[in-house]
């Protein structure tokens, strides 16, 4: 598949609950997460081209006072994930407001799961 993504997604290391606002069930949890959409991990597969509004619980969030954030989404695909009891799904957001796009850096910010390698000291060559 191409990848159309405009800008690259945040793997995050916090599972986060997502919902289906009106619905009132468990979509999944946030794998991943730009402003322009998020992946889901759930247990059940969504229809693509489907419009719906979600629901994020947030984590725990330094100076963030909400406990929640709704989205009107599409969903773009959703394929079978590694493990065959579960389901990968992309969402689109249609519209973020700008305090939402706040919380969803603070989100990124604190639970981006760092692939860096750590700065270690440099070892001296062995003497010969």
């Amino acid at each position: 598949m191409q990848e159309r993504r405009k800008e690259q997604r945040k793997t995050l290391m916090a599972y986060t609950q997502v919902f289906d606002l009106y619905g009132g069930f468990l979509i999944g949890y946030l794998a991943d997460l730009n402003l322009r959409g998020a992946m889901v991990i759930g247990n059940k597969p969504i229809p693509e081209n489907m419009d719906f509004t979600i629901a994020i619980e947030l984590p725990d969030l330094p100076k963030i006072n909400t406990s929640r954030i709704t989205l009107p989404i599409h969903v773009a695909w959703c394929k079978p994930d590694v493990s065959p009891e579960f389901y990968n799904v992309g969402l689109e957001f249609k519209e973020v407001a700008d305090e939402q796009k706040k919380v969803i850096r603070a989100i990124i910010d604190q639970y981006e799961f760092r692939r860096d390698a750590p700065n270690y000291p440099i070892k001296p060559s062995p003497v010969k």
